[in-house]
């Protein structure tokens, strides 16, 4: 049966995580982590950042995260996105941008693209750009075919990236020329780990058959960013993924972990959402947040 998610739902999930009474719980309420929580901006429509922005800010999250495509379009508006941000004093910590990194007669173009984005990404006082891989057709893909391809572009745009003085991590995403676990480790053992750092999805991995607290523990060294997801393979509106706490991903142990790392990004909470759901995205957002707050994480007051 399919999960579907009501506003009473909310209440309820909010009250459990913050009462500590059902919702699995790590830390005593004495017990305070450390670890600072940001929020990517895929919950809300791109043309909805600003909203995305204030609720972001609202609810007391340090950091957020946006498209390089969504940089892009508020560079043509006086003062970009950065205005909104300042007026949110929300900072803007890193970009997704998707790249492709199989295409060998566009890497220069894609080269090109990540260093303007980092660019972005840096003037706004950001540190960090994701690296999503290409989509490719899962059922055809052959993966050792395209490796060498994948590894030199991603040595190349990520050289390029911090030549900017931008960290880039590789996350890697289902249904991308970089999804399974065998995939994953093979592509982070051979590129140049001085320049390709690591931006685990917990939740995509999860996803694409792999053990999220294995994955962050064998990368912990060169994890410099991740975007905090929980799947349990439910509801098609948000892509099989769900409110934290909600499926099948290890979340304490996963916040265990990132306590023993000093970032160059954040860690990110994110879940997709095709605006079908009967919340809206504020709604999904507590949900996340209460469940945070019951493992002892902290936010903004």
């Amino acid at each position: 049966m399919k999960q579907v998610i009501s506003r009473r739902d909310v209440t309820k999930a909010i009250a459990m995580s913050v009462a500590g009474t059902v919702l699995p719980t790590r830390l005593s309420a004495a017990e305070k982590r450390r670890i600072k929580i940001g929020h990517t901006g895929i919950t809300w429509p791109n043309k909805d950042v600003t909203v995305a922005i204030t609720d972001v800010s609202s609810e007391g999250f340090y950091g957020f995260e946006t498209f390089g495509e969504v940089l892009d379009t508020w560079e043509d508006n006086p003062g970009g996105l950065d205005a909104i941000l300042k007026a949110h004093q929300l900072p803007l910590i890193s970009a997704y941008c998707g790249m492709n990194l199989m295409d060998t007669a566009k890497r220069k173009d894609e080269v090109a693209k990540a260093v303007r984005w980092a660019t972005i990404v840096k003037k706004y006082g950001g540190t960090v750009t994701v690296i999503g891989p290409n989509g490719v057709d899962r059922s055809t893909y052959d993966f050792s075919a395209n490796k060498a391809n994948i590894v030199a572009a991603l040595n190349d745009i990520c050289q390029a990236v911090s030549d900017v003085g931008i960290t880039a991590a590789l996350h890697q995403h289902t249904g991308t020329c970089v999804e399974s676990r065998d995939e994953t480790y093979a592509v982070l053992h051979s590129v140049n780990t001085k320049y390709v750092r690591f931006g685990p999805d917990i939740g995509q991995l999860m996803k694409g058959g792999s053990d999220p607290v294995q994955v962050v523990k064998d990368f912990l060294p060169i994890i410099e960013h991740m975007h905090l997801k929980d799947y349990n393979g439910e509801n098609p509106h948000l892509s099989g993924y769900c409110p934290l706490g909600q499926g099948k991903v290890n979340i304490p142990a996963i916040l265990d972990l990132m306590e023993k790392r000093k970032l160059h990004g954040m860690v990110m909470v994110e879940l997709d959402n095709d605006g079908k759901t009967q919340l809206v995205p504020l709604d999904l957002v507590k949900i996340s947040k209460a469940y945070l707050q019951a493992q002892g994480v902290a936010f903004r007051s």
